[in-house]
């Protein structure tokens, strides 16, 4: 579910605010209807300067919760700001959306979308956050509804470039540097050769700006010949790199033998790992807190890795374990005793655990049991103070499209 909150100030801009509004909700498939329960139309089909239709890439199957403006437009931009909203369209001038959303903002990586749409509803602005937060997307979506052109300023679209941050969020990977990624979409615009490093498979065709890398304990950083010790860089590695993978970026330069001021790595972090994780009854959220972050660190991976937790259904309404996930953003996948014993594999046995649950290992079960058929298990069970953790890799990918 997207929150997407529309302001509008005059009566023409208020009725362009309604069609828009009953736009999104047909995106969910609600009908569209005004108060005398006829059908409105949603606009021509937009085109941009060119004449071309714009390539807005929507989401059929999301639902949007609309939350209208009435009154108090400071404290309602508060509210939108506060309560996380996905989006923020202002119908009407540019300088009232600017001066009202001014005192809230704090990062490109939390702000959300901001549109502005003058009332004759000609042009729909990308104004804020156009990439992390899909204000682009968002501007070319409402622009086909209403029959306006989308106008986008940002400079990886404007010459038709790879946006490194826009390809990061389509592909649920959490951004290690905003400063390295904003060293990487200048090379990108400046026509610098940039590497593409993934340990994840590779869907869809990269595109130009992209030079895709491969590595081993053999081959340094798609160097060619590349012996023991020798940097990857002299060997025609790129000096702006982009590594998506479940390694530091120390860790990465160190294995692939590059200078540690000479190239320029931007880190893409996959949430591809699955805690699995036991606990005896009563255990608080901080004693599960500790316990993770050591069994996380002998893994050598960080929670932004983690995409979700799974342990066994007895402990589906254990109150720290709930509170732990809640913290970290993490689904608590729950699994019956019958669904772990059907995963195959070598596990660590607990006689105790097996009278206390009917199953001889609840992490390590769990853990693979989420990852998937081609998922494994990369971190065996952890055990300290009442809590038990292990760490599953599922097999994962990222897509261009």
């Amino acid at each position: 579910m997207k929150k997407i909150g529309i302001a509008a100030f005059t009566v023409r801009g208020k009725e362009l605010a309604g069609r828009i509004a009953a736009g999104l909700r047909q995106k969910t498939g609600a009908a569209d209807q005004s108060a005398d329960g006829s059908e409105r139309e949603i606009g021509e089909k937009s085109q941009t300067t060119d004449g071309s239709s714009p390539k807005a890439k929507t989401e059929e199957k999301t639902e949007y919760e609309i939350q209208m403006y009435e009154r108090g437009l400071k404290d309602w931009c508060r509210s939108q700001f506060e309560s996380h909203s996905d989006g923020i369209i202002f119908v009407g001038a540019a300088g009232i959306a600017v001066r009202s959303i001014a005192p809230f903002l704090k990062s490109k990586t939390t702000d959300p979308a901001v549109l502005v749409i003058d009332e004759a509803g000609q042009y729909v602005i990308s104004l804020l956050s156009g990439h992390i937060g899909g204000a682009n997307r968002l501007a070319f979506m409402v622009a086909e509804m209403i029959g306006a052109i989308p106008i986008i300023t940002t400079a990886t679209d404007v010459n038709g470039k790879f946006a490194v941050d826009v390809f990061a969020k389509d592909n649920h990977l959490k951004i290690g540097s905003m400063k390295a990624a904003k060293e990487i979409s200048a090379a990108i615009l400046c026509g610098e050769p940039v590497g593409l490093y993934c340990e994840g498979r590779i869907e869809g065709a990269a595109p130009p700006e992209l030079r895709i890398i491969q590595t081993d304990s053999r081959k340094k950083c798609g160097a060619e010949i590349a012996e023991p010790g020798s940097a990857g860089i002299e060997k025609g590695c790129p000096r702006y790199l982009i590594c998506i993978c479940g390694r530091l970026p120390e860790v990465f330069r160190k294995e692939c033998g590059l200078p540690k001021n000479d190239c320029a790595i931007l880190h893409l972090i996959p949430k591809s790992y699955v805690l699995g994780i036991g606990c005896r009854r009563g255990k608080t959220e901080e004693e599960i807190e500790a316990e993770v972050s050591r069994a996380l660190a002998q893994a050598e991976i960080s929670m932004d890795q983690i995409f979700a937790a799974a342990t066994i259904d007895l402990k589906k309404e254990e109150q720290g374990l709930l509170a732990f996930c809640e913290r970290h953003g993490l689904k608590l996948e729950t699994y019956t005793v019958e669904e772990l014993l059907e995963v195959p594999g070598d596990f660590s046995s607990s006689e105790f655990v097996r009278k206390t649950t009917g199953v001889d290992n609840v992490c390590e079960r769990a853990a693979l049991r989420m990852a998937g058929e081609r998922g494994r298990l990369i971190q065996k069970k952890y055990a300290n103070n009442g809590v038990t953790a292990a760490v599953a890799v599922r097999d994962w990918s990222v897509r261009f499209e």
